[in-house]
């Protein structure tokens, strides 16, 4: 058979197909695999892409999309377009009389028309603001940004008070309709997809066709994108540079919308031609002063006039990173640059401006997992007697931790000014709290040691686990109190949290009043620098606070980003817990492992593969089955401590992996 296949043109093109949605990260990547494959595999020829759709993976829509490729490539090449084969069902002369009985209509699935000026209708061409090639996506923060001139309703709060649904709602209709995906964390980003470039060009037609009569409340469909909130020179950008295309976009789309802006005497704000020299006349924008490295907002100018030479002092200001270097900690780096390197990987150099919240902007408050009750039926308990001790906590579930420390912004808008979601800072202080017979069945199953793995993971640096002693009973107690001593000692010896024992719930009730009380004196009387989201990644975070010369924080939406138990997980993280399910293999054992291999199928592999390269001797099932099991203890049986992988454990792991 050819190794193009029976259908290299076909083939052609769906490899094409292919490889873009692959690099712009779309779901359609994996459907149009399975059409490749399968065609490839095909020995039978097709005069026309319809006949393709009897094969796995393909479908009226990919076929259709065949044949107008195929069309277009007839046409340049002056080649014949063939003809779509007609198979005509040869009717016999033994039909029974239910033939004459007229065919069921087939019901037509009508394509998705999104209302005019409705959520999704906005959100459709904000995103289609993108280069349609495009890998990159937008934020919520800067979709909203650009949805919002095109919807009637607000993207930000409820337009019936007795409601709690926005416009940004429809994001879930559109993302179950895969017509938008999203990717990234912690900041996650939107895109669209094949489908919702579809529909977003529909759109396009129809509006710029003129059947949209509201174009006065909205800019052209061709406007849209800002990527930071700090003002770009534009006339410094490359010309090609998607920056560029993004701060020409907003500020043409700011200057439409703030074309017909009253001012205060009735008259018309005119604004300039030149897009890049506008600056709202509500809202301020991040300007880079020329004698400072800080970034302060400054006043609008006054209607048809020059820039006000009046300033703003603004609550935040956004201040280049400090970082050391990661070998000697003592030296600062001369620039912003911060190289980073984790397991091996070297990463891009990260630099980015971490914004700065003075002091009297925002209170330091106690938020509380709403899981945290005294008994079922009492389940405020523990709220109320923090109110009666001077702390209002926030409740809420939280994904990691039992209580944690935030400073909330006076001003709810104020990180939502800098692209930030919410108005909560993550402070570095998390409480653990353990009753002894919890305690005891976390031990069991494995969840005290997932905890703390998950602790390590958070960058948190002041871990406290608050242990209840609750009275158990006589057996309880002396089968497993060498078991609880010893989760203790290894809480405070190797993971290097603070342990606090109490004798009841009143006791920690008071411990977490004191807290709150010592870290409102502790932070309310400095500045907090925040580490923006889009500065974030689970790989660099780590190695980023660790890198940094002054406590650098994240948002609250950030942090439980990261730490959530769905989100977090990455292939390598699924790997280390599927290694843990291995009675013996604790996250130390399970990290060195896949520090060596990456993920399962590459360990499966390396399982099957132990006699490969020894062509010399072919041994026997048992001579394989020993250097299998010998395989995980010559690679990490040389580490000290609790990595260290014996023989036993080794074996252990190579038995239920290497299983054929």
């Amino acid at each position: 058979m050819d190794p193009e296949g029976a259908n290299p043109l076909l083939l052609q093109w769906l490899k094409g197909w292919w490889d873009e949605a692959r690099d712009r990260n779309s779901k359609g990547a994996a459907s149009y695999k399975t059409a490749y494959e399968s065609i490839k595999a095909c020995p039978l020829s097709f005069s026309h892409p319809s006949e393709a759709q009897q094969l796995h993976g393909f479908g009226t829509k990919l076929c259709s999309r065949l044949t107008d490729k195929l069309k277009q490539h007839c046409a340049e090449n002056g080649l014949p377009m063939p003809d779509l084969p007609h198979k005509v069902r040869k009717r016999s002369n033994t039909d029974d009389l239910s033939d004459s009985v007229p065919a069921k209509k087939k019901r037509t699935v009508k394509p998705y028309v999104p209302g005019l000026r409705s959520g999704p209708y906005a959100i459709l061409i904000a995103l289609s603001s993108l280069p349609e090639a495009s890998s990159k996506g937008l934020t919520k923060a800067q979709t909203i940004e650009i949805a919002q001139p095109y919807c009637d309703s607000s993207f930000t709060s409820p337009s019936d008070p007795t409601k709690f649904y926005t416009a940004w709602d429809s994001i879930k209709t559109l993302v179950s309709k895969e017509l938008v995906y999203d990717f990234g964390r912690p900041t996650k980003k939107y895109a669209l997809t094949e489908e919702g470039w579809e529909v977003a060009k529909r759109i396009k037609r129809t509006t710029v066709g003129g059947t949209n009569t509201r174009q006065d409340k909205a800019p052209s469909i061709e406007l849209p994108r800002r990527t930071t909130t700090r003002f770009v020179d534009i006339g410094e950008e490359d010309s090609d540079s998607e920056e560029a295309h993004f701060a020409r976009a907003t500020c043409a789309s700011r200057a439409d919308l703030h074309s017909t802006h009253k001012n205060a005497r009735g008259h018309s704000s005119k604004l300039p031609e030149d897009a890049s020299a506008y600056r709202p006349l509500d809202n301020p924008i991040l300007h880079l002063g020329r004698e400072t490295e800080f970034l302060e907002l400054l006043s609008s100018p006054a209607s048809g006039s020059t820039q006000s030479s009046r300033q703003w002092t603004a609550p935040v200001k956004e201040i280049p990173s400090r970082p050391i270097d990661s070998i000697d900690r003592r030296q600062r780096l001369g620039t912003n640059t911060l190289p980073l390197e984790n397991n091996g990987i070297q990463h891009n150099d990260t630099q980015f401006n971490a914004l700065c919240i003075d002091p009297g902007n925002f209170t330091v408050e106690l938020v509380l997992d709403n899981r945290e009750v005294r008994s079922k039926t009492d389940r405020d308990y523990i709220q109320d007697q923090l109110r009666t001790r001077g702390v209002r906590p926030i409740v809420r579930p939280l994904d990691l931790g039992d209580a944690i420390w935030v400073a909330k912004c006076k001003d709810p808008q104020l990180l939502a000014r800098f692209g930030e979601e919410g108005d909560e800072i993550v402070l570095d202080w998390i409480v653990e709290r353990k009753r002894l017979d919890d305690l005891i069945s976390s031990i069991k199953d494995g969840r005290f040691t997932e905890q703390k793995f998950r602790m390590h993971k958070s960058g948190i640096k002041n871990v406290v686990y608050i242990v209840e002693e609750i009275s158990l009973s006589q057996d309880t107690s002396q089968k497993y109190h060498e078991h609880i001593m010893s989760a203790i000692a290894s809480t405070q010896v190797v993971n290097g949290y603070f342990v606090k024992r109490t004798r009841k719930l009143d006791d920690t009730i008071h411990y977490l009043a004191r807290m709150t009380t010592m870290l409102k004196a502790l932070y309310e009387s400095k500045p907090i620098h925040l580490i923006p989201s889009t500065s974030l990644s689970s790989t660099t975070y780590l190695p980023l606070l660790a890198s940094l010369q002054t406590p650098h924080y994240i948002t609250y939406h950030s942090f439980a980003s990261l730490v959530s138990k769905s989100d977090s997980l990455n292939l390598g993280d699924i790997f280390v817990k599927m290694l843990m399910c291995t009675k013996g293999i604790t996250g130390d054992k399970a990290v060195e492992i896949q520090k060596h291999w990456t993920t399962p199928s590459a360990f499966a592999e390396a399982l099957s593969n132990v006699d490969d390269g020894d062509a010399l001797v072919r041994e026997a099932d048992d001579a394989r089955a020993k250097r299998r099991r010998e395989l995980v203890w010559k690679v990490a049986g040389g580490l000290v401590g609790r990595r260290q992988i014996g023989k036993a454990y080794s074996a252990r792991v190579g038995d239920i992996w290497g299983e054929p």
